[in-house]
C-alpha cells in the first residue's frame, strides 16, 4: 500500500457528524475531481472506494443517486477511470447548496464556516486531488504532500484555509493546474494530526525514526571517513618530512627516542598515531609530543638548508 492510499483510507473512515461537514466534503471532491455547469456535474475517480464515498455522500445529503456515465481503462495504471454524472434540477440543487460559487472565483466562504468543516473540506480535497510521498530506502525524494486545483484563485483560497488550521503551504503552477504543497516532515505530521489520519501518522513517525537512524549512521560513517582521511594526510606529511630529515642526515643528530620514532614512522607510513604508539610501547600522548618535536626539528633543518 502506498502512503497516499493509507492517508485516503484514514479519511474515508473519518466520522463527519454534521450535514455542513458532508457538504464541504462534496464541494471539495467536485472541486478537485469534477467538472460542473449550472445544471450538471461529472465526478471522475480511478479509485472505487473514493467514488463510492462520493456517491454515498450525495445520496445521503440530497437523496440523489448519481449515474455511472463511463468507465475508461487506463492501460498504464491498469485501472478503470470512473465517471459519475448528475444533470437537471437535481444537479442544480446540489451545486447551489454545496458549491455556490467557486472555480475562478475561489472557494465560497460558507463552505468552511467552522473548523470542523474546514477539516472536512481539506480531507475532501485530498481524496479528490491529493497525494503524499515519504522517503523510502535509498530514494532521493523527501517528504512531499500536494493538492491539485483548477485555478490560481482556488489554490490561494485553499492555502488560506490551511493557514486557519495552522498549516503553512506553498503553491506552484504545473502545466495548466495549480499545486498547493507542504514539504517537511514536521508539516506532514501537523497535517495528518489536524485532519485525524492516525494510522498514516504512525507510519510517518516510523519512517521518520528509521530515516533519522539511517542519517545518524551516515553521519558516524562520514565522521570516521573524515578522521581516516585526516589521519592519512597527517601520516603522509610526517613521512615526507622525516624522509627529508633522513636525507639531510638529520636523523643521526637525534636522541634515541626521537630517532626510534622517526624510523618507526618511515617504516610504517600508514599507521595511525595510536597504532604507532602501540608498536613502540608508549602512550599516544607521549608519541604526539615526540612527533611535534620531530616536525619542529624538520622545519628548522629545512630553513637552514
Amino acid at each position: 500500500m502506498n502512503f497516499t492510499w493509507e492517508v485516503k483510507r484514514d479519511f474515508l473512515a473519518a466520522v463527519n457528524e454534521t450535514a455542513e461537514e458532508k457538504r464541504a466534503l462534496v464541494a471539495a471532491l467536485l472541486l478537485t475531481s469534477g467538472t460542473v455547469s449550472p445544471s450538471r456535474f461529472d465526478f471522475v475517480s480511478e479509485n472505487e472506494r473514493v467514488a463510492g464515498y462520493f456517491v454515498n455522500l450525495v445520496a445521503e445529503l440530497y437523496g440523489v443517486r448519481t449515474e455511472v456515465k463511463e468507465a475508461v481503462r487506463d492501460p498504464k495504471r491498469e485501472r478503470d477511470k470512473l465517471t459519475f454524472s448528475c444533470a437537471g434540477e437535481s444537479a442544480a440543487r446540489i451545486l447551489r447548496d454545496c458549491c455556490a460559487e467557486y472555480g475562478e472565483e475561489g472557494i465560497s466562504e460558507h463552505l468552511c464556516g467552522s473548523e470542523a468543516c474546514a477539516r472536512a473540506f481539506v480531507r475532501g480535497a485530498f481524496l479528490g486531488g491529493g497525494s503524499c510521498t515519504l522517503p523510502r530506502g535509498g530514494a532521493k525524494t523527501g517528504y512531499h504532500l500536494e493538492f491539485i486545483f483548477p485555478s490560481a484563485a482556488v489554490a490561494e483560497d485553499f492555502r488560506y484555509l490551511l493557514s486557519t488550521l495552522e498549516l503553512l503551504s506553498k503553491s506552484v503552477m504545473r502545466g495548466e493546474k495549480y499545486v498547493v504543497y507542504l514539504k517537511s516532515r514536521e508539516a506532514l505530521s501537523d497535517f495528518l494530526s489536524v485532519t485525524g489520519a492516525r494510522s498514516a501518522l504512525k507510519t510517518l513517525e516510523s519512517v521518520s525514526a528509521e530515516r533519522e537512524e539511517s542519517n545518524n549512521l551516515n553521519r558516524v560513517e562520514n565522521c570516521f571517513a573524515g578522521n581516516a582521511d585526516r589521519t592519512a594526510i597527517a601520516s603522509a606529511l610526517q613521512t615526507v618530512a622525516l624522509g627529508e630529515l633522513k636525507s639531510s642526515g638529520g636523523l643521526e643528530t637525534l636522541d634515541e627516542h626521537l630517532k626510534e620514532l622517526a624510523c618507526a614512522r618511515l617504516a610504517n607510513p600508514t599507521l595511525s598515531l595510536s597504532e604507532l604508539a602501540e608498536t613502540l610501547g608508549i602512550t599516544k600522548s607521549c608519541l604526539s609530543h615526540r612527533m611535534r618535536k620531530l616536525m619542529e626539528i624538520h622545519k628548522k633543518t629545512v630553513k637552514t638548508l
